[in-house]
């Protein structure tokens, strides 16, 4: 995977990148991400990468120029692979996003900061724009490197383990079910004895129900978004009817449907 990063703190990214799995990544040569400095496509002596917005109004915009120039040197105009920008305004982030970007073999991430982007970046130059969530940074830098190692996460062999993604939280559509390790006591806590059990198919079974269970009680918005078994609406439909859990009543909706 190959990641292109225009950005005007460059400096932020090498202590994280040099870091566990994006480290191991780079060593294996799953993962290339190369900076650039959009100052160094600014032309004036101060370097100059923003300016007043015209209307008025506070803050700086970023100026076109350096960044039109930047992107035509580094992967030509329109873009030879996708090319992202890091804005509130664009699609949130998602771990199904994550995937697709994995398959890519090269991404291009723009950082913002100050005010935002000349409009003009937006409509003629990115082809999408995306957010880590409904919140406000100083500037892009943090979000491309959770693009970047949500992205990597995802490409295979970077984790080691083949199947070291497929249980993140999200990644079915359900938050991930509870983990445990040794001790099996702790200060009078003890491991599931299913856990202990070495029969996988009810460890798998329990993991599931687990997984369903934590959705339904922290994100139950998530079980709109996917196929559900007679087996996980049987499980769902018993915690839903003996207990008042938030958004309850739309998973309700779904097992009466389901029954019709």
């Amino acid at each position: 995977m190959y990641f292109d990063v225009f950005t005007l703190f460059p400096e932020v990214f090498p202590a994280y990148l040099e870091t566990s799995i994006l480290k191991r990544a780079k060593e294996n040569d799953l993962l290339e991400v190369h900076l650039h400095d959009i100052r160094d496509w600014a032309t004036d002596k101060h370097h100059t990468t923003d300016d007043t917005p015209y209307g008025g109004g506070g803050g700086m915009v970023m100026k076109p120029e350096p960044i039109f120039s930047a992107v035509q040197e580094i992967l030509d105009i329109p873009p030879i692979c996708p090319l992202v920008l890091l804005t509130p305004q664009g699609e949130t982030f998602t771990q199904q996003k994550a995937l697709a970007f994995s398959k890519l073999p090269r991404l291009a991430l723009i950082c913002g900061r100050y005010e935002g982007f000349d409009e003009r970046i937006r409509e003629h130059l990115v082809t999408e724009e995306i957010s880590i969530g409904d919140y406000v940074l100083s500037g892009g830098e943090l979000p491309a490197l959770i693009v970047i190692e949500a992205t990597t996460r995802l490409v295979p062999g970077a984790l080691g383990d083949p199947d070291g993604a497929s249980d993140d939280s999200f990644s079915s559509g359900l938050l991930e079910y509870p983990q445990y390790t040794r001790p099996p006591v702790f200060q009078g806590w003890k491991v599931p004895e299913v856990l202990q059990s070495g029969d996988h198919a009810v460890i798998n079974r329990w993991r599931r129900n687990q997984s369903l269970l934590h959705t339904l009680q922290k994100r139950p918005d998530l079980l709109l978004k996917i196929d559900l078994t007679d087996a996980d609406l049987k499980v769902l439909e018993q915690v839903v009817y003996e207990s008042e859990i938030p958004g309850s009543d739309s998973i309700k909706k779904i097992i009466k449907q389901r029954k019709e």
